[in-house]
């Protein structure tokens, strides 16, 4: 049943159709009751008991994911085991896929159609997953070989059903009394023989037409009152209470509106009383104001008079600080400079009666004559480099003049 509401499009399935999720869930929950999940799952491993909607859309009912998905693995393990076949129970760290191809396989395996992706089944919660534990939930409950019976009504439901019966019988059996009254006034204001109506019915009976009835009651109606004074303590009508009655909302809103309306007249006396004694509170701190201020109005023109005077001498004294930063400012530069003006004069009275500038001067004089020779032993070995090569230049420019002319060999033609 949950697969046949399960497929189909929206259209065809009806409105209702994403809300029956939550039918299934209910059924899934009776069903993991009948095979004692809570001794089998809760107690071993330290969980809380599921809500009616746990399994159901999380749009619907908010939850934890990961938990969800963690309880549906382990449920859809232990129901799997009690279908007879082998199934490692799931742990928090194993592969969401992984598990979830398991499972589909051993529902396939028991008989069960899988025509949705498997992604449908890691948020742990939506329809596609309590199709499937309600698939598991079915094939262990018959692998256990339970069976579905008619169930079985209370002793105290069907006393008030007897009792309901009772008293339909005896309403009925007055509307008998009081038409029988009716007639006997009618035959005797109109004069109608009873016997010959009767005859006459019999008559049309035996013709096949059949008039309607009149009804004639041959119970005394002296023994009738006996007998309803004799069984009147035993009819007695028992109406279950049910909360969700809105009779019962209407009475108790009444009540509740009674308890109110009472409570508001105790409430609004004290109220009252309470409001009396707050304006008298209010008019004797205002006449007491009045009159502490006409008392002191003379010490409060004090108070602003050297309130002026004072926010005069704070900004005399802003502007005397000013100033004297200003002054600060100036002489700090003054003084800075005088320091530098000292240091020089101290360097210069220094130096001038110092002789070790004359020294100084002195190694440098040395140093440069010294450099001097050297210069001028450079410069005429120079000279004497650049004189060899003038005369040998001008050596070989006259023995290219003074050379002999050597004549070429005469050819002699035979």
């Amino acid at each position: 049943m949950a697969e046949d509401s399960r497929r189909g499009d929206e259209d065809e399935r009806g409105p209702g159709a994403q809300y029956h999720m939550f039918v299934v869930m209910e059924d899934l929950l009776d069903k993991l009751k009948l095979l004692d999940y809570e001794e089998e799952i809760l107690a071993k491993h330290n969980m809380k008991a599921l809500s009616r909607h746990y399994f159901a859309s999380s749009h619907y009912v908010p939850s934890n994911p990961g938990e969800q998905f963690y309880m549906f693995s382990l449920i859809s393990a232990w129901l799997i085991n009690l279908c007879a076949r082998p199934f490692d129970t799931p742990q928090e760290y194993n592969d969401p896929n992984a598990t979830i191809a398991n499972i589909l396989a051993e529902l396939r395996a028991l008989g069960g159609q899988v025509d949705f992706p498997p992604s449908k089944l890691k948020s742990g919660c939506g329809e596609h997953v309590c199709y499937v534990l309600d698939s598991l939930a079915d094939a262990a409950l018959r692998k256990s070989g339970f069976v579905w019976r008619k169930p079985l009504y209370s002793t105290e439901d069907q006393e008030d059903e007897c009792v309901m019966e009772d008293d339909a019988e005896l309403t009925l059996s007055k509307m008998e009394e009081e038409m029988t009254e009716e007639a006997d006034d009618y035959e005797e204001e109109d004069g109608i023989d009873l016997e010959a109506l009767k005859a006459r019915t019999n008559q049309n009976e035996a013709g096949g037409s059949r008039p309607e009835m009149i009804l004639e009651s041959v119970t005394d109606a002296a023994e009738w009152n006996l007998e309803v004074e004799r069984v009147l303590p035993q009819l007695k009508v028992t109406v279950r209470m049910d909360n969700k009655d809105w009779r019962i909302h209407v009475d108790q809103m009444h009540q509740h509106q009674e308890g109110i309306q009472t409570s508001l007249k105790e409430t609004k006396g004290y109220l009252d009383k309470l409001q009396e004694e707050i304006s008298k509170t209010l008019e004797k701190v205002n006449s007491r104001e009045k009159y502490i201020n006409t008392q002191l109005e003379h010490l409060i023109t004090d108070y602003r008079s050297a309130q002026s005077k004072l926010s005069e001498a704070k900004e005399l004294y802003q502007q005397g600080s000013g100033g004297v930063t200003e002054r600060t400012r100036i002489l700090a530069e003054i003084s800075e400079e005088l320091e530098r003006v000292k240091q020089e004069m101290e360097e210069k009275g220094s130096s001038m009666s110092d002789g070790a500038p004359v020294v100084r001067i002195r190694q440098s004089l040395t140093k440069l004559k010294q450099e001097i020779q050297q210069m001028d032993v450079r410069m005429g070995v120079v000279e004497q480099t650049l004189l060899q090569a003038q005369l040998k230049e001008k050596n070989n420019m006259t023995r290219d003049m003074h050379a002999t002319h050597i004549p070429e060999p005469s050819i002699h033609t035979y």
